[in-house]
């Protein structure tokens, strides 16, 4: 258990490192802190938290940051939203205040602005498609034996995909199987789509030589559909907290916002019990990202499913203005999400 007096040095610590960038000293804490401490008494007790691993020293100056597990503790137990500016709700809502026509213009528009707010990197990921039902399909003969398959789903994505037909197929053979997958299919939630398609397999063959060629495209568009989807924005924000020199860094922060694969990692683990989670450089898995944090949140619509925010920046970021953007923003953009999915409802 950390004193009283401990505990306000290390939370005056980690909020002044964030906000100079450089070791704090025991001449700087002494004129912050609420209580009057000597000088001498506050070296004694940095010395203290330094032992037990809460802080560091760096050899060119005498005075301490904190460590990873000085910023763990604190976020687990002393970090507290800053006060809420009604200049900073006004804006995050003038920011989402305009027409969107997909859910994807929403979610990359928010990472764009969380983006700018910050000049960190902002992750978006649209809302899961729990509930979201197959509305429209369509087969548009292209010539040359190619058709276009187009999938309409409830919240106003639509997908589609080129495929080859066979030679002899007609246009009334066609239309025949527009008919059983509208009558049989279309309404469905999208993830029991595919399994009634198979179960009309017996009916396509006398329209389709190949159904299970058919059933490949129509999954992988709708596989498509329901993937997780994400926009990223202020990628190389990413860069600007790189080591001085690492080149190995540089490179691998390169190759992580390029892959999607690696973002979908990142936020794996978010813990949807907290209203707001934090993870530091030692808990995610790239060792490129050690000096780097990753502060989400899920924003939830209803029966559309949940999406996730975060801020991604260096350990040393401002923790609680960065948690007051999150929750405003996430309670903005719910609203907005909301509003949305009512007009196609």
């Amino acid at each position: 258990m950390l004193t009283e007096r401990q505990l306000l040095i290390l939370e005056t610590i980690v909020q002044d490192y964030a906000d100079a960038g450089h070791p704090v000293g025991s001449k700087a804490l002494e004129s912050q802190l609420p209580v009057h401490v000597s000088s001498a008494t506050i070296r004694n007790e940095m010395a203290t938290l330094e032992k037990m691993g809460f802080l560091l020293k760096e050899h060119s100056s005498s005075g301490r940051i904190p460590s990873l597990k000085g910023y763990r503790y604190y976020v687990d137990n002393l970090v507290k939203p800053s006060a809420i500016d009604p200049q900073l709700v006004d804006n995050v809502r003038k920011s989402l205040d305009n027409q969107f026509f997909k859910i994807d213009q929403l979610v990359a528009t928010s990472a764009k602005i969380l983006s700018q707010m910050t000049n960190y990197t902002a992750i978006a990921f649209k809302p899961a498609a729990k509930q979201v039902r197959l509305q429209g399909f369509r087969i548009m003969p292209m010539g040359n034996q190619q058709a276009m398959v187009m999938l309409i789903t409830s919240d106003g994505e639509v997908e589609s995909q080129l495929f080859n037909l066979p030679r002899q197929i007609s246009g009334e053979e066609l239309e025949a199987v527009v008919r059983i997958i509208n009558d049989q299919i279309v309404g469905l939630p999208l993830d029991e789509v595919v399994s009634k398609l198979r179960e009309s397999v017996p009916v396509l063959v006398h329209y389709i030589r190949q159904p299970s060629g058919f059933l490949s495209i129509f999954g992988g568009i709708l596989n498509k559909a329901v993937d997780d989807q994400f926009y990223v924005g202020g990628k190389l924000n990413l860069l600007d907290f790189v080591e001085d020199g690492n080149i190995e860094q540089i490179k691998a922060l390169y190759s992580l916002i390029d892959r999607s694969a690696d973002i979908t990692n990142l936020v794996a683990t978010q813990d949807h019990q907290q209203a707001i989670h934090v993870k530091l450089g030692n808990e995610m898995a790239d060792r490129s990202l050690l000096n780097y944090s990753l502060i989400s949140t899920t924003y939830d619509v209803a029966q559309h499913g949940q999406g996730l925010i975060a801020i991604l920046g260096p350990t040393n970021m401002p923790y609680s203005k960065i948690i007051a953007l999150l929750e405003v923003f996430r309670d903005e953009l719910a609203h907005r999400m909301l509003d949305y999915y009512d007009f196609y409802d």
